[in-house]
């Protein structure tokens, strides 16, 4: 082909990426093109957050671009308008793009599709978010996995692909065509932007991915649950984005783990785990869609679960009076990021303590995480609220007190989100009911339910809908 348009999406980098790769070998002309739309049509789970982390990642592709003498185009609008017009004015034979698996993505590019079969124009589609996407792993019996252990089994049994390498510079000067300015933040979208957000691009995601795996991948195994111990990867908006690619990831985990004590080789194995689960949710979604309007289990689309709206807003604002609760809740709204434990401690508590629909809270999350991801977002919900995939019984209930002693035992990290709460004893920390007069001084507030009768509704009201 002579002319091939490569249409960036959750794809926004220059190195290991599928599709762009291909069209660099297939054309002697790429068009690299990017085409704001979403906030244009925004659903109701579109949040300032992501919309900021992915205009800082364009920025980033673009210089990118221009190191390899490549020019990106810009485009705001809908996508099957823009793209056939961009095809006639470039003179492309065909559209590149990575693949994507949210039922609304993939109902777009299908009326994509459409569209440009009318000018004779290709669309071709890439694997490049997952290693195995959602055929690729199947049971004996031919069915996708609903149960993560063996659909995990079954993934570590298959070779890695290596990364893609970076594309070339052209080998001929292009025409550069027109592109249209974009916003300089969400804000200017009607979309707020009160939290302060870690650095997006290409470049900040390597660098994110080397500091990870030159130390604190060695006691991830070990530190992962703690709140107040930087012991994540900080890699799931970049992932959400695609400003690094999940083989880069794995090629760099690889090495570290070649470079490992046994002990180290097993925390890099928990890690290794965690990336497993983002594929297992990303399948579950492609063939499971009616997740998205529903329990994975439809009876348990039968819960009477408590419109309380009251209860909502105030475990929402990090008022609820379970400090853990408060404090991770208090943290993603200002910085929009939550760490993996406390997102299981708040979902169970929304879901179990307060009886509250999951939907409410995956919606919630997802307008306030910078790496709110539609299949990894849905599955978590579910897992904790017990209606997903997880083979474990509903009974699973965490008790807000003691997932904060065991997990923030000195208090740090809910000191840090609840100051008034700063003069607590470690002893008192995730109690602080039992010294009523220095809450009553505190002004934190009391506890709006109790876990210990909450637990028992739950229960009956599980038993009730099975």
């Amino acid at each position: 082909m002579i002319t091939v348009i490569h249409w960036f999406r959750r794809d926004l980098r220059v190195s290991d990426n599928v599709a762009l790769s291909e069209a660099a070998r297939c054309a002697q002309t790429v068009v690299p093109v990017f085409i704001f739309e979403d906030a244009f049509h925004a659903g109701p789970d579109v949040g300032a957050a992501r919309l900021a982390f992915q205009l800082q990642s364009v920025e980033s592709l673009r210089k990118g671009l221009a190191k390899l003498e490549r020019t990106l185009v810009v485009r705001c609008g809908r996508t099957e308008e823009i793209l056939p017009r961009l095809c006639k004015e470039t003179g492309a034979q065909a559209v590149f793009a990575n693949k994507r698996y949210e039922p609304c993505a993939q109902r777009r590019d299908g009326r994509i599709t459409a569209a440009l079969l009318k000018i004779n124009v290709g669309f071709q589609l890439f694997k490049d978010a997952v290693v195995w996407e959602e055929s690729e792993i199947l049971t004996r019996q031919g069915n996708p996995y609903t149960v993560f252990t063996p659909y995990s089994k079954a993934w570590r049994a298959k070779a890695i692909p290596p990364p893609r390498g970076r594309i070339p510079s052209p080998k001929s000067t292009i025409q550069i065509f027109k592109s249209d300015p974009l916003p300089k933040s969400p804000t200017e979208l009607g979309f707020p932007l009160t939290q302060k957000i870690p650095a997006g691009g290409e470049r900040a995601a390597l660098e994110q991915l080397r500091k990870f795996m030159r130390g604190p991948v060695y006691e991830y195994g070990d530190n992962r649950d703690f709140p107040a111990v930087a012991g994540g990867s900080n890699l799931s908006p970049h992932l959400h984005a695609g400003t690094i690619g999940i083989r880069t990831i794995l090629a760099g985990l690889k090495e570290a783990r070649e470079k490992a004590t046994p002990a180290q080789a097993a925390s890099c194995d928990v890690f290794l785990n965690e990336l497993i689960w983002r594929e297992f949710y990303t399948q579950v979604l492609h063939n499971f869609p009616h997740v998205t309007k529903g329990a994975f289990r439809p009876e348990y689309d039968q819960l009477a679960w408590s419109d309380d709206k009251e209860h909502f807003a105030a475990w929402c604002e990090g008022r609820t009076g379970y400090p853990i609760v408060d404090a991770a809740m208090r943290c993603l709204n200002a910085t929009g990021t939550m760490h993996n434990r406390l997102r299981m401690i708040v979902a169970m508590f929304l879901t179990k303590d307060l009886l509250i629909h999951w939907q409410w809270g995956e919606r919630y999350f997802m307008k306030q995480l910078v790496d709110g991801d539609l299949a990894a977002n849905n599955g978590g919900w579910q897992w904790s609220a017990g209606t997903g995939t997880d083979a474990a019984p509903y009974f699973r209930i965490f008790n807000p007190v003691t997932q904060g002693e065991n997990f923030d035992a000195e208090g740090k990290f809910v000191r840090h989100w609840i100051p008034e709460l700063k003069a607590f004893p470690d002893g008192l920390i995730h109690q602080p009911w039992k010294n009523f007069e220095l809450l009553a001084k505190s002004k934190y507030p009391r506890r709006i339910v109790l876990h210990e009768e909450q637990r028992g509704k739950c229960l009956a009201m599980f038993k009730a809908a099975k």
